[in-house]
């Protein structure tokens, strides 16, 4: 996984590439957690991921229950097809902020 953070004003895009699995999903929370906590408007680009598992799954629901906690939020944008399946097929669509 690789990734990139541009600022502008108060929303933070975080854009992931690569695969997001258990071997990564530490580095993720320590790259998107802090920025919740900020109270910034996170926004993770998913365009570039290839694979994501159910632990990257799980780094997306608990980025969007701390940002409910802390009266921001997580919304993905452009989600790749592969990480879109895996969305829908726990049908997290109707929890997670989809763009």
């Amino acid at each position: 996984m690789t990734y990139k953070v541009s600022e502008e004003g108060n929303i933070s895009t975080v854009f992931l590439n690569g695969e997001i699995d258990m071997d990564v999903v530490d580095k993720a929370k320590e790259l998107i957690m802090p920025l919740i906590e900020a109270k910034k408007e996170v926004h993770i680009n998913l365009k570039d991921v290839q694979y994501m598992d159910s632990s990257g799954i799980s780094v997306l629901i608990e980025s969007h229950q701390k940002a409910l906690e802390v009266g921001t939020k997580v919304i993905l944008k452009e989600i790749s097809k592969s990480v879109l399946k895996v969305i829908m097929m726990a049908k997290l669509e109707q929890i997670l902020n989809l763009d």
